[in-house]
């Protein structure tokens, strides 16, 4: 018999049978009453009404948050995120997902609903980031669409990152979650300073004996950039197999994509605990430069290849390198300067009296 337990059962006798329905007008239940299988297909029929439209954008939202990657993410985060969600889902729910595969039709709408909380810059760029966040998670690994539209919108809190890198203990708990491929990619980052699109499309015919030495897609491949292959550098560039004529690939051995390893990166920074940090990948570029300078380069030199004033090198150095490290540096050119000086001095001929 069916229990009571299937609250909101609609049974109608109709003919002398007996029809059962999940609910006044929902859908029939045929299998037999009392059965596994009438209780399976009850509960079945009530959780299709609980979960959206699998094409809509709430049903996205749905299995991002019923994933491992936002499980991992630290409770107060999630707390964080959990308000951004409901007001994204408010606001894009409706929405079919493939509309987001269409960055023309869809960036406008996006910049539209960030703008609902321009009076507070920083507010509307971390909603975007949960946003983002989503659709990332929607690319790789759902594959509901080829590339995240929030990618290319600017922020419209204006601060200086210049003077913001990856410390050594950050880095070690990022490395630590990442896989060997994705290790060889933040590792390079952070010894060459190049951004994602020049990083990720970086070949070996680039890396020639003393420097890499490639055009940048930031200045339309007008602008040639040189970094110089120093010990560290040197080291990982011998340890990445060469597998592809591309320098950094996957576990498929193919190349990366910048939305692919985006996704990637932002599940080990999960897994690492540093989601409330406010560090992108953009900023490893701050922590070469601090590399450039403790193996020796000049801050003209460090700024040339980052594509920055020199001014922001110099906080860069003053900040995370340290005055001591700084002057032990200076000292450092300076005997090298005095060293070959000596090597060229003629020798001081003996005066003919004798004396010395």
């Amino acid at each position: 018999m069916v229990t009571v337990e299937l609250k909101g059962l609609h049974v109608v006798k109709a003919k002398g049978r007996t029809y059962y329905y999940a609910w006044r007008g929902g859908p029939r239940i045929k299998a037999e009453p009392g059965s596994p299988a009438f209780q399976k297909a009850y509960a079945e029929a009530v959780e299709s009404v609980r979960v959206p439209d699998e094409t809509r954008f709430s049903a996205l939202i749905v299995t991002y948050k019923r994933s491992e990657e936002y499980k991992k993410l630290a409770d107060s985060t999630k707390r964080n995120w959990s308000g951004w969600l409901d007001r994204i889902d408010e606001h894009f729910g409706l929405l079919r997902i493939k509309n987001f595969d269409r960055p023309d039709h869809i960036r406008p709408r996006i910049r539209k609903w960030r703008g609902n909380y321009a009076a507070t810059p920083r507010a509307a760029d971390y909603g975007m980031q949960v946003l983002s966040r989503v659709l990332s998670y929607a690319v790789d690994p759902l594959g509901k669409i080829g590339m995240n539209p929030c990618e290319g919108i600017g922020r419209l809190y204006s601060a200086n990152r210049a003077a913001i890198i990856w410390e050594a203990a950050e880095l070690g708990l990022v490395l630590a979650a990442c896989s060997a491929e994705a290790k060889h990619a933040v590792r390079l980052a952070a010894l060459t300073g190049l951004r994602a699109g020049d990083l990720f499309r970086l070949s070996w015919s680039h890396v020639g004996e003393n420097a890499i030495i490639m055009t940048t897609g930031k200045s339309r491949h007008q602008r040639e950039v040189v970094v110089p292959i120093y010990g560290e550098l040197r080291e990982l560039l011998d340890e990445i197999p060469k597998r592809s004529p591309v320098v950094l690939t996957n576990s498929r051995k193919s190349p990366w994509t910048v939305n692919g390893f985006a996704s990637v990166f932002n599940k080990a920074k999960a897994e690492a605990k540093l989601d409330e940090r406010d560090l992108h990948f953009h900023d490893l570029r701050g922590t070469a430069a601090t590399k450039f300078y403790t193996a020796g380069l000049d801050k003209r030199v460090i700024a040339e290849i980052l594509g920055w004033e020199e001014d922001h090198v110099e906080r860069i150095i003053r900040r995370y390198v340290g005055r001591n490290a700084a002057t032990d540096a200076i000292i450092r050119k300076l005997d090298e300067a005095r060293a070959r000086t000596e090597a060229v001095k003629p020798a001081v001929k003996p005066s003919q009296n004798g004396s010395g």
